[in-house]
């Protein structure tokens, strides 16, 4: 073989109508890259199309790595699964509706409190607009308010037809709970069997990867929904007890909310903050409304700086960046529900990627007893040990 032969293409090819070896190169990625962003575009459109079926299954997989734990403890003491499956639904489905029992007594009771001081708070608004920068009189704010009477009567058809629409969705909101509690009922008896049957869809050879990355995918979704309700307990309670310190009503149902809107990283955070900062402005004034902004930023500021480092980054291994990013994401895909799923997809992403990527199955000891695949080393008995 010639020298000229052993060169390397790039320094042979030297002719003008050769591609050079650097776009070559780019070319090949790229059009991976379009197919790989074009088969996602494809699998988010058909999600898109069964989000009926979709989002039941998906809370119910978050409600399923939250009540194993209960389960397998209660298996533990002696009950069997069945039973055991049946305590730990009927306990969730108790404390939920015991919740929102307690919540709406409270606003019921807060509300005509309330209402009176919206009222007066309304005066002092006119009043305000009368002898403000703005000096408005009478005539003038009665105008305003005429305009905007006629605006709302003027829209009162798109107004009705959003009502039809929110009874639509309070319709699809109901077949979406009985499905999630039907779903979840199979996924806490027989999450392992459809899970092995899934696994079983692959080629033989890649069975052990995809088992053990699902399965390190599973530990980190009940990570996050474990340390999640951590974190949000602790901003309910921060934000509900300040409430209640500076006499702010519908204390309890703020903290509530709170608690709720926590699932949601970012954007929960902000509404629910906004909400208890307006409520204290309605009904105590500007100086409550201040020192109740100054109880959110302090508990908003103790999760982000400690709780959100310390527990929520070691349990699902994201950083803030890529948090933040998955929220804006999902949340301009698929609204709230992108931003309440985003980040734990995206934990579960992680963790599977970091198992396929590390050939954690060769090391894995939970799966050459599965598999038939070699034991690790340091999981095989010392020559000694034999008997």
């Amino acid at each position: 073989m010639t020298p000229e032969q052993l060169r390397p293409e790039r320094e042979v090819q030297n002719d003008s109508s050769v591609v050079p070896f650097g776009m070559r190169v780019a070319g090949a990625w790229s059009w991976r890259i379009v197919v790989i962003l074009l088969a996602v575009g494809i699998l988010v459109w058909i999600m898109g199309k069964i989000t009926v079926l979709l989002i039941p299954v998906m809370v119910a997989a978050l409600l399923a790595a939250l009540l194993s734990p209960v389960v397998y403890g209660l298996r533990r003491i002696g009950l069997p699964l069945g039973l055991s499956v049946a305590v730990a639904e009927l306990g969730l489905i108790v404390v939920v509706v015991g919740g929102l029992f307690l919540v709406g007594r409270q606003m019921v009771s807060g509300i005509r409190e309330l209402s009176a001081q919206a009222i007066t708070g309304l005066i002092q608004i006119e009043e305000w607009l009368k002898s403000g920068p703005l000096s408005l009189s009478t005539d003038e704010i009665s105008g305003y308010l005429d305009d905007a009477l006629k605006a709302l009567q003027d829209n009162s058809g798109s107004i009705a037809s959003s009502a039809v629409g929110i009874g639509s969705t309070f319709g699809h909101f109901a077949v979406g709970l009985i499905l999630t509690l039907f779903i979840l009922i199979f996924f806490l008896l027989e999450g392992g069997r459809i899970w092995t049957f899934v696994v079983h869809l692959m080629p033989r050879r890649s069975r052990p990867a995809v088992d053990g990355a699902g399965r390190r995918g599973w530990l980190s979704l009940g990570n996050y929904v474990r340390v999640q309700i951590l974190v949000a307990a602790v901003d309910a309670v921060g934000i509900g007890a300040g409430a209640a310190i500076i006499q702010v009503p519908l204390a309890l149902p703020l903290a509530v909310l709170v608690f709720i809107g926590s699932f949601i990283p970012v954007v929960g955070a902000l509404v629910t903050g906004a909400v208890a900062v307006l409520l204290a402005l309605v009904a105590n004034g500007w100086v409550n409304a201040l020192i109740m902004l100054g109880i959110v930023l302090l508990v908003q500021q103790a999760e982000s700086h400690l709780l959100q480092p310390l527990v929520m980054g070691r349990a699902v291994n994201l950083h803030p960046v890529a948090v933040i990013l998955a929220v804006a994401a999902g949340s301009s895909v698929a609204g709230i529900l992108g931003a309440l799923f985003a980040v734990p997809l995206l934990a579960v992403a992680n963790s599977f990627i970091r198992y396929i990527v590390d050939r954690g199955w060769e090391h894995d000891p939970a799966l050459p007893d599965i598999y038939g695949l070699p034991r690790p080393l340091s999981d095989a008995p010392a020559a000694g040990d034999a008997k």
